[in-house]
């Protein structure tokens, strides 16, 4: 069961250890201008950076006046970075503060205005783990020490108001139905196979994770809860330079994640490389206790089935590109990314049928095997021109490949207590799968007079996937083919977008309007066989979703912004395969093709109060609102998704960042949601309300001689799914590290989920079914890792990274 005392004393403990206030001695003060052409920069964020290793030491806000103070300056010497809304980050000279109480007066600061408008705010080398911006949270993923030997679904699990359920699936503040973007590319998966895509990329792999909860329409409409964009390291620098990291983690069983990082760049070209070998064991328990009652509500029978798991996987990922630099104006590129995973897995299950006395009547067994080799091949062809500082046009064209094989292979023995037996079947099944995508986006940008900018695109994209299921019965010493089980399915789909985004900036005020246009097709073609006929559908219908930011700067500390989006979510590829499934004997999955996509309004206000606290309310409503329905037939259970009805979402959320003492940084993020939803399935209505909250804390801590650590952890309050009631649960994870080899190497040492509290604990209630389950895993996990990094590259001022990218067609492959 889950531990959730201990849960909550860690979290009143990191509460507790973050509202601390430490006093310090008489210091220094630098005080300064930021100007661009003569004109005051009203609300620049300023970071003083320590000059040895550019860490973040302290950040403040510009006034009214462009004037800013940096206050309590220990003596040392400094650089200040200068960032701001459509200017380019600029740093000073170095400054020397040469005794505790000094006065140093930097002078101006020009800023350049950004030639695309809103320039990145980042912040040098060291960077805090966690930056929430107006527009989105970015989770920097080298910063946090308890990130090393993670997969990238895991750094998912504790970033702020990111939940990731018993299966894998992902959602964001409180709602589901989030598109993963990879590089600005969707990922183009979803349900398992999402989860198997997240598991092969370790954590040395990434740059930062951007969680974007209202998307403008330059992004594709799909995803209701907004787009968790994942971005890998690319390193631009001139030189030659790199880095290769080992890890070796141990919970219940091993597990180790290695990369190599190579970067050469030289006059006009930019090459580059990562290649990551990841692999380890894991487990996996379910404990699932079926209730049966009848008319009457008594209980008629009872089905209790623990299943354990065990497997392993071993993949091999590949990443190479390359930038061509044809003039100053004009950038071509392209990136080849790959990967090869094969898992293997056991599942015992042994269950219970047993009367409603708990006596039992029969006992059904099944032993599985389950082999599945997993392939991906994607390249990107991109272009990149500016045609002058106002104008500018890229493009990209996508081509994408995933294929699969998996062999299944179960026996399934019934018997009754005393060991007589009922029945035994042997079951094979073969599934591969085959799934293409080719997309192309141009998208066009101009800047006029008086801080007008207009952004337009044009994009589209077409995916074909084709399943095969295939399963024999043994029976008289031969396979027989189960055309009961047998199924293939082929799917297309096609669609077509433009969008346009007009944005306007006044003194204290900016306005962002867009509409996004997206024309949609499909068709699905269920194959038969001696037993079963052909059968088709196919869909047309095209959509508007409008976007609308709005911002307006109070003062030097205070900033408001209110959003408006509306957005989609398509049904997953097999989704919308009529067959079924076979899961084990008590349990089977069934698409469903009149199952009609979800859409979404949302509507947020959100408040910066000195980059330190940000505070939004949001409200969504979603219609046709889509999710896992369950029925049963018998004692079976079969588990479909289905157009549930209407779910409404009131959220809150706080995220507060502070330097409690120069040595240690906090960050704590405290979301609210209610959800209600109301709904018809079985024959029957569906109304469910509930308050769910969720508390991310991270800590970090810099000392001297290369030393840091963190203590963070996450806690999930009980929530609604659906139908499932779930449970809560979190973690408390630490870390230890240090800079070695002249800082150019680091070891990390971490503990991830010290108190295994990593328990699901749920429960759903359907027709005359009472089910209760309980799922772990191998959660609780001791790491370390050794980070080598080479070469001598030349500072150099990186150029626009492209925002290469499809469609969100990849989000939704669903195989598993």
């Amino acid at each position: 069961m889950i531990q959730i005392k201990k849960i909550t004393l860690l979290g009143l403990l990191f509460l507790l250890i973050t509202g601390l206030a430490f006093a310090q001695g008489n210091a220094g003060k630098i005080v300064g201008t930021v100007k661009s052409g003569g004109k005051s920069i009203e609300g620049a964020t300023v970071s003083l950076l320590s000059s040895k290793d550019s860490s973040l030491v302290k950040m403040v806000v510009s006034d009214k006046d462009g004037n800013y103070v940096i206050n309590k300056i220990t003596s040392g010497k400094y650089l200040i970075s200068v960032a701001a809304l459509n200017y380019t980050t600029t740093y000073s000279k170095e400054i020397a503060v040469v005794k505790d109480g000094d006065y140093v007066t930097a002078g101006a600061i020009e800023l350049v205005a950004a030639a695309n408008g809103l320039a990145n705010v980042t912040v040098a080398t060291k960077r805090p783990a966690i930056e929430a911006r107006p527009d989105k949270m970015v989770v920097n993923v080298d910063a946090a020490v308890t990130n090393v030997g993670s997969t990238a679904l895991e750094v998912l699990e504790k970033s702020p108001g990111v939940v990731v359920d018993k299966d894998g699936n992902i959602s964001l503040n409180g709602k589901s139905g989030v598109t993963v973007m990879i590089d600005g590319k969707p990922s183009y998966v979803s349900g398992a196979d999402l989860t198997n895509l997240l598991s092969s990329m370790n954590a040395n792999q990434l740059d930062q994770i951007e969680l974007m909860s209202n998307p403008s329409s330059k992004f594709d409409a799909a995803g209701n809860s907004g787009i968790i964009n994942i971005k890998t390291k690319k390193n631009k620098a001139k030189g030659f330079n790199g880095s290769v990291t080992a890890s070796y983690g141990q919970g219940r069983y091993p597990k180790t994640n290695n990369s190599l990082n190579l970067n050469y760049r030289n006059g006009k070209f930019n090459v580059f490389m990562n290649y990551a070998l990841n692999g380890g064991q894991g487990f996996g328990d379910l404990h699932i206790m079926r209730t049966y009652t009848g008319s009457d509500g008594k209980v008629t029978s009872i089905f209790d089935q623990p299943t354990h798991f065990k497997g392993s996987n071993l993949t091999n990922s590949l990443k190479v590109g390359m930038d061509y630099y044809l003039s100053q104006k004009t950038t071509i590129g392209f990136v080849a990314n790959g990967f090869i995973t094969n898992r293997t897995g056991k599942n015992n299950s042994t269950g219970y049928l047993q009367d409603a006395s708990g006596n039992t009547d029969s006992i059904a067994q099944t032993n599985s095997r389950d082999d599945s080799h997993w392939t991906n091949g994607s390249f990107n062809l991109n272009l990149r021109h500016q045609f002058d500082s106002a104008r500018e046009l890229t493009a990209d064209a996508d081509y994408i490949r995933y294929g699969a094989t998996n062999t299944q292979n179960f026996i399934n023995h019934s018997y009754y207590p005393d060991g007589t037996d009922i029945s035994m079947d042997i079951l094979r099944g073969n599934l591969p799968s085959d799934i293409r995508i080719y997309s192309f986006k141009s998208d066009y940008t101009q800047s006029f007079k008086k801080s007008l900018k207009l952004e337009t695109g044009i994009k589209t994209s077409y995916v074909k996937t084709d399943n095969t299921a295939d399963y024999y019965n043994w029976y008289n010493n031969d396979w027989k083919i189960d055309y009961e089980k047998t199924n293939h399915f082929i799917y297309e789909e096609n669609i077509n977008a433009a969008y346009a985004n007009l944005n306007k900036q006044w003194k204290k005020f900016s306005l962002q309007l867009g509409l996004r246009f997206e024309n949609t097709n499909y068709k699905g073609h269920q194959l038969g066989n001696e037993q079963r006929k052909d059968s088709a559908f196919n869909r047309t219908y095209n959509n508007l979703f409008p976007t609308l930011y709005t911002s307006y700067n109070v003062d030097s500390s205070n900033q408001l912004t209110v959003s408006y989006g509306r957005r989609i979510d398509r049904p997953a590829y097999q989704d919308l395969n009529p067959f079924l499934f076979f899961i084990n004997k008590y349990t089977y999955a069934q698409g469903n093709p009149f199952l009609l996509p979800q859409y979404t309004n949302n509507l947020e206000l959100s408040h910066v109060w000195k980059n330190k606290i940000t505070t939004t309310l949001s409200y969504s409503k979603t219609t046709q609102y889509f999710t896992n329905i369950f029925r049963t037939e018998g004692e079976v259970t079969i588990l479909t998704d289905g157009n549930l009805g209407e779910m409404k979402n009131f959220g809150a959320r706080v995220n507060w960042q502070q330097d409690v003492v120069k040595w240690w940084n906090v960050n704590i993020n405290v979301n609210a949601n209610y959800k209600k939803v109301n709904g018809f399935a079985n024959g029957s209505g569906i109304v469910s309300a509930a308050w769910n909250g969720q508390l991310n804390v991270n800590n970090q801590f810099k000392f001297e001689k290369g030393w840091a650590a963190e203590l963070s952890g996450f806690y999930n309050s009980k929530d609604i799914e659906g139908q499932f009631i779930i449970g809560p649960f979190g973690q408390v994870s630490a870390g230890v590290s240090k800079q070695v080899l002249k800082n150019k190497g680091t070891v990390k040492l971490n503990v991830r989920d010290i108190f295994y509290t990593q328990v699901i604990d749920g429960h759903i209630k359907y027709q005359n079914v009472n089910e209760h389950f309980i799922q772990s895993r191998d959660s609780r996990v001791v790491n370390i890792s050794f980070t080598w990094r080479f070469g001598k590259p030349l500072k150099d001022a990186p150029r626009k990274k492209n925002d290469n990218g499809a469609s969100e067609e990849q989000n939704r492959v669903k195989a598993g």
